[in-house]
């Protein structure tokens, strides 16, 4: 029986051993997160382990839900201490998650901590790695530091001031902090919300907003704002994707409709919603961006604690919406004007892990390699069983030597082990095909395949 966490953990074999320690040190390139950055633009440091930890962890959250800890002690007004004992008697039990494996990969190598977590431990772990947080190596520049961030990219609304990316371009710190170009709420042309958005717009594009042409205006100098501040990639929730054919005439009108808070037909509805998504991929291309879809997410499915918490508190989960005919459709429309921008699609169903990868190989091209991504394992799929079919499908279907590799997808700054986790499941994976002869075992080349799946793919890709 293998110890826990050891030096080869999730390595099966002398050759996987190998290619990680050739690979461990890259750095890391997080073009995919949540993080505020605001809390990276003043160095932020943390009171407790709980705050760090648990606070915006949905993830644990759901889990403690699941072993029945109140929510007082999750999202309510109980002491830190009290939660992080709540959340340690969870994780004594939570074998065969990726949570048992993350959690203690976080406490080594961040705190330096070698036991496990327990109700039993949680005392120790507590004072152990509060004394850590004190002390003067522990805030986040320094934690991006030691990690090796060479670029991470937030998540931000086009009418976002951008002034704490601007602000970090002309600090001291190592790691470029991007912005991405995250236009869910321009697209929500059906929330009760959106005329109060498209005001907002107008209000930071300088353009007022009046009819569809002064919409796309306002996106496109946004667009073009982002841009200047270093934005190289856009993220598009596409809960459930939709496409629908349209005449350039008509989407004035549905357009004016939605402005004026007019309630919208189904059909003009996603009519709207393919215009901008059109209009905008053109524009992505025009500056050389890629563009990220992520499809099959069902948001906020319990309503009483929606409204109790808000969005993103854990009650989420996976959708089940067919996605090969519109994506094509959407994909498609803009091929065809040669107007695609370098694309990622993520699907948090893993039913359409196999959609996904022949879906890519139909709108390749253009001189670029891996033009359209079957991106990264994500949010419930990023498990070492999600990782490895993902990475298989990609292998079975396109080309698993030019995908761009992992991303955190995060709110926590504890979560670059997780670029670790996915390195080892990677290589172990690599390894696998010349270790059972499916592939000739050629060190320099399979290192080569590993390192640009850890970095050089993606370095490449957005051109950072």
């Amino acid at each position: 029986m293998k110890p826990f966490l050891s030096d080869d953990f999730l390595l099966d074999n002398e050759l996987a051993i190998k290619l990680y320690n050739e690979i461990k040190g890259l750095p890391i390139l997080d073009y995919h997160c949540h993080l505020d950055p605001a809390e990276i633009a003043e160095d932020k440091r943390f009171k407790n382990l709980t705050e760090i930890w648990l606070g915006g962890d949905h993830y644990k959250w759901r889990l403690m839900r699941a072993n029945g800890v109140c929510e007082e002690y999750i999202t309510g007004e109980a002491d830190d201490c009290d939660k992080f004992y709540k959340w340690a008697e969870t994780v004594e039990d939570l074998i065969g998650s990726p949570l048992y494996h993350w959690t203690h990969l976080e406490l080594r190598r961040y705190f330096g901590y070698m036991g496990c977590l327990s109700a039993k431990t949680a005392k120790e772990v507590w004072e152990h790695c509060n004394s850590v947080i004190q002390g003067a190596d522990f805030s986040v520049w320094k934690i991006l530091e030691r990690f090796n961030v060479e670029v991470l990219c937030t998540t931000d609304d086009p009418a976002d001031d951008l002034r704490y990316h601007i602000s970090l371009a002309k600090s001291g710190l190592k790691t470029k902090v991007l912005p991405t170009f995250r236009p869910s709420k321009a697209m929500a042309v059906d929330s009760p919300g959106f005329p109060a958005y498209t005001g907002k717009l107008a209000e930071v594009s300088g353009v007022s907003i009046s009819d569809y042409e002064t919409l796309r205006a306002a996106l496109y100098k946004r667009i073009e704002f982002f841009h200047e501040a270093g934005c190289r990639v856009s993220d598009n929730a596409l809960d459930p994707p939709v496409f629908e054919d349209y005449e350039d005439s008509e989407i004035n009108y549905i357009c004016i409709k939605a402005l004026n808070g007019e309630l919208l037909e189904n059909v003009e509805i996603n009519k709207l919603k393919t215009a901008l998504f059109v209009d905008m991929g053109r524009k992505y291309a025009g500056l050389g961006w890629a563009m990220q879809l992520h499809l099959n997410a069902a948001r906020s499915n319990n309503r009483l604690m929606y409204e109790k918490l808000g969005p993103d508190t854990g009650y989420d989960s996976i959708l089940d919406v067919p996605v090969a005919v519109s994506v094509n459709k959407l994909l498609d429309s803009l091929a065809k004007t040669d107007s695609l921008p370098k694309t990622i699609l993520y699907s948090l169903n893993p039913a359409d892990d196999d959609v996904i990868g022949t879906l890519t190989g139909n709108f390749q091209g253009g001189g670029v390699r891996g033009k359209i991504q079957f991106g990264s394992a994500w949010w419930f799929n990023d498990t070492k069983s999600g990782m490895e079919k993902q990475m298989t499908v990609l292998a079975n279907t396109g080309m698993l030597a030019r995908f761009i590799g992992m991303l955190t997808d995060s709110r926590s700054f504890l979560s670059y082990t997780r670029h670790e986790y996915f390195r080892r499941i990677m290589v172990n994976l690599i390894a696998g095909f010349a270790w059972r002869g499916e592939f000739p075992g050629d060190f320099n080349k399979l290192a080569a395949i590993a390192r640009n799946i850890s970095y050089g793919n993606a370095k490449e890709y957005f051109s950072f």
